[in-house]
């Protein structure tokens, strides 16, 4: 007997990515459930439905809900319709009916005055109109949003800095004010170093040796991966840095970010000369790659001890001939880490977000060679939940590695903290027990996180993986481990 399917468009119906990730989940597990697909028809999401052999019939477009199931049989199959439908139109309790939530937070914010900050987590093109609403009532704002303009960002950008307010973002993966994490933050200490950070998984990266170290910090200012590029020009880089120093709890400034273009990092550079707070600066580069070693810098200018940074043995799987890298990334910043450190030693290493255009990898994710994909990138996210909650593609893509038969490392970031999946380690365990070949994992984290470090870091190693909390040391381990070192 054959299955039973469904594949259904429906228009005017828009939902978060998480939601619609739970909403897949939750009837994936039904019984008699063979293959569900709940999300928005982004091109990415037609695709995986296709591999499914869930297409929908006609042209379908990225504002349409996809719904796509297969069951055992007509009944099962029924029944899971009933139970995506049921999960789709769920309320949450709000309370009295006279409890009514504002419509806009325009209005939120004239009920409420003391709020200080806005967070805005809305499809991209809406984003910017709630952002001017904060911005117009004296707000500082978080955009979790991507898919935001870039001329948008900067006339946003420059409406905050004619308010004296802040705009963190977008696509803001990471904050924390005032001890309040937002986003996809981790738990640490407070203390005296306060974070600029053009980059959410490298502030992760940041805050967590910090805390790892004794050390705490006193905000984490995020401000957009694109804020240190030359079309936006760094306009919340600066404001956040002469926030900060205006800050009494801060005594030490470090600026975290992606690489930046070269014009941006010198009036950064000229602005931080201005300030009577110590500033240093973790942005990458060819020259300074390592977030891991300028965190090491800054702890001795500190005159605080460099401790010796956690690591888990996995298991002892010989290197196959011929070995090449394989970095599969949740975090932008972190993948270019990885491209920056290897780069010297293997060459041109090929990604979706090169560090040079002509290694652009496109959509081949299945290519030959040394490769680091970030399964993080925007474009890889519209409609779909960030793979810091949702490991799918980065499992997919484990698995078709280990069909291909090339010799390989994997090479991975697993990113812990407020938001992140609750058990990273529990999905990815049951992809890489088995491979014929080594994993190495840079584990970015804390003991205080949900998930916890150490136990994080002992169920990886114990499905074969060696872990480090240095994602810098993860790759030169796994740069030994080809025999590639420098």
């Amino acid at each position: 007997m054959s299955d039973s399917v469904h594949v259904s468009l429906r228009s005017g119906v828009y939902a978060d990515s998480v939601k619609l990730m739970q909403v897949s989940k939750t009837v994936g597990a039904r019984d008699g459930v063979v293959a569900v697909l709940v999300a928005m028809a982004t091109p990415l999401n037609l695709e995986l439905a296709a591999g499914m052999g869930l297409s929908p019939e006609g042209d379908a477009t990225p504002d349409q809900l996809l719904i796509a199931l297969r069951a055992t049989d007509d009944a099962e199959l029924a029944a899971a319709v009933t139970a995506v439908e049921a999960a789709l139109t769920a309320r949450e309790e709000r309370g009295s009916a006279d409890a009514i939530p504002p419509r806009t937070l325009g209005f939120a914010m004239e009920e409420d005055q003391d709020v200080p900050l806005a967070v805005i987590s809305v499809p991209g093109p809406y984003a910017v109109a709630e952002a001017m609403d904060a911005v117009a009532a004296g707000r500082s704002v978080l955009v979790f949003s991507d898919g935001v303009p870039v001329e948008h960002e900067v006339a946003l950008k420059q409406a905050a800095h004619e308010a004296g307010v802040l705009v963190m973002g977008p696509d803001c993966g990471t904050a924390i004010v005032s001890g309040v994490a937002l986003g996809f933050a981790n738990v640490v200490r407070p203390g005296p170093v306060g974070l600029v950070a053009a980059s959410g998984t490298g502030a992760q990266q940041v805050s967590c040796l910090l805390d790892m170290a004794g050390v705490g910090v006193s905000h984490v200012l995020g401000t957009g991966g694109r804020d240190l590029s030359a079309a936006v020009g760094g306009l919340a880089t600066l404001d956040a840095l002469r926030m900060l120093d205006a800050d009494e709890a801060t005594e030490r400034v470090l600026l975290v970010s992606k690489p930046p273009a070269p014009e941006v990092a010198a009036e950064v550079v000229r602005t931080a000369a201005e300030l009577g707070t110590s500033f240093s600066s973790a942005a990458l580069s060819a020259d300074s790659p390592d977030l891991t070693a300028a965190v090491e810098t800054l702890l001795r200018d500190m005159g605080t001890d460099v401790p010796a940074w956690p690591t888990r043995a996995g298991a002892d799987r010989a290197t196959p001939a011929g070995a090449v890298l394989k970095g599969f990334y949740s975090g932008g910043t972190l993948a270019d880490e990885a491209m920056l450190v290897a780069a010297p030693a293997l060459g041109d290493v090929r990604s979706n977000t090169p560090l040079k255009p002509e290694l652009d990898l496109g959509a081949d994710f299945g290519a030959q060679g040394h490769v680091v994909v970030d399964f993080g990138d925007d474009a890889l996210t519209v409609g779909r939940a960030h793979p810091m909650i949702d490991p799918t593609l980065r499992l997919e893509a484990i698995a078709g590695l280990a069909a291909s038969g090339e010799p390989a490392v994997l090479l991975m970031d697993v990113v812990l903290g407020y938001g992140a999946d609750a058990d990273p380690a529990g999905a990815l365990a049951p992809a890489i027990r088995d491979l014929p070949f080594p994993v190495v994992v840079g584990l970015i984290g804390t003991e205080g996180d949900p998930q916890g470090w150490s136990r994080q870091a002992d169920a990886l190693a114990a499905a074969g993986a060696h872990v480090f909390a240095s994602n810098s040391a993860a790759t030169r381990f796994a740069l030994d481990l080809i025999g590639a070192s420098k």
